[in-house]
């Protein structure tokens, strides 16, 4: 039985998934992120890495700048982000500096997550912001979407978007 409150995060973060989709057929690494204010989405992003040939073009990174630029500030009080892997060290540094208050992430990032699995960034209190973070909402879509995208990828029933951008 799901509280209200596990509700709502859960209808978050199926919008974080949506946007992960999008980079899935687009042959990007699926990772979505979207960013709430007082209840309202606000910016939407997904992984454009390989797209864009750049390297910061992360999900979490687009849904930040967007949302900056909706609010006419570099400082996002009151809002939520919802993200389906947990954040890398250069995303959790986003994070901080856009002072988020909150983050709330799918699946765990072993390999470079930077908010629980390797690194604790959102809550090092030497740096000038923390975060609340809830972990583990639709963990496991996460996950079965990234795990279908690399088993589709190493078999080639798909191509990365660099890929099909240079047939263009």
């Amino acid at each position: 039985m799901t509280s209200e409150h596990e509700q709502y995060h859960q209808y978050f973060m199926t919008l974080a998934l949506a946007q992960a989709r999008i980079a899935y057929d687009c042959g990007e690494v699926p990772i979505g992120a979207i960013i709430v204010h007082n209840g309202d989405v606000i910016s939407s992003g997904y992984n454009k890495t390989e797209q864009l040939q750049q390297s910061s073009a992360h999900a979490e990174i687009e849904a930040i700048e967007l949302a900056c630029t909706y609010l006419g500030t570099r400082r996002l009080q009151n809002t939520q982000l919802y993200v389906t892997l947990e954040p890398c060290t250069m995303c959790a540094g986003a994070i901080i500096l856009a002072r988020i208050p909150t983050v709330i992430y799918g699946a765990k990032d072993l390999k470079s997550g930077a908010v629980h699995s390797l690194y604790t960034l959102l809550h090092d209190t030497r740096l000038n912001h923390q975060c609340t973070v809830i972990d583990n909402i639709l963990a496991m879509e996460s996950q079965a979407l990234l795990s279908s995208f690399f088993t589709s990828l190493r078999s080639g029933t798909i191509k990365k978007s660099s890929d099909i951008l240079k047939k263009i």
